[in-house]
């Protein structure tokens, strides 16, 4: 479902929760200045048409020993869908693995991985990515500090894009 199909309750619907996924029906639906039995109707119909596709807690990962962040750049000796699918599912299953996207141009692949200490992540670089068919290269990158990390898309930009179709 576009965004251009969503009425402004929705899009407000999507943005608090958003911001806050943990908030009771009735306090949203005070946010959006709707009773709270419509809202809930309302967040039902978004989640079953994807738009909303799940709750999550935003963890510490360095609090809870994970000291280690890298962006893996991967690149593959072939690039025919089965190949990409075949990669994909193996970073499905890695459990460092906490991203996977695929690019175009020079990389094929970029992986957030997080590991609790730089051995262990050397053990999975050597053991496992580099070592998985159909990898010609991978190259890394640890991140030193991280300056911004916001899920989600920004509703601010939406709304504005959405006033000059109107």
């Amino acid at each position: 479902m576009p965004a251009s199909k969503l009425d402004p309750i929705d899009r407000q619907i999507l943005s608090e929760l958003q911001d806050d996924g943990r908030m009771t029906n009735v306090e949203l639906a005070r946010r959006v200045g709707i009773s709270a039995p419509p809202c809930l109707r309302r967040v039902r119909a978004l989640e079953e048409a994807g738009l909303i596709r799940g709750y999550h807690a935003e963890v510490d990962s360095r609090a809870l020993g994970f000291e280690v962040q890298v962006f893996a750049m991967v690149s593959l000796l072939r690039q025919a869908e089965s190949d990409l699918s075949a990669f994909e599912d193996r970073c499905r299953a890695w459990p460092l693995v906490r991203e996977c996207h695929m690019l175009n141009g020079e990389i094929d692949f970029i992986l957030k991985c997080v590991a609790p200490d730089l051995s262990s992540f050397q053990s999975f670089l050597t053991g496992e990515l580099t070592a998985a068919e159909n990898v010609a290269s991978v190259k890394t990158s640890l991140v030193i500090r991280g300056a911004k990390d916001v899920p989600g898309v920004p509703f601010d930009v939406l709304e504005a894009r959405l006033a000059q179709e109107a």
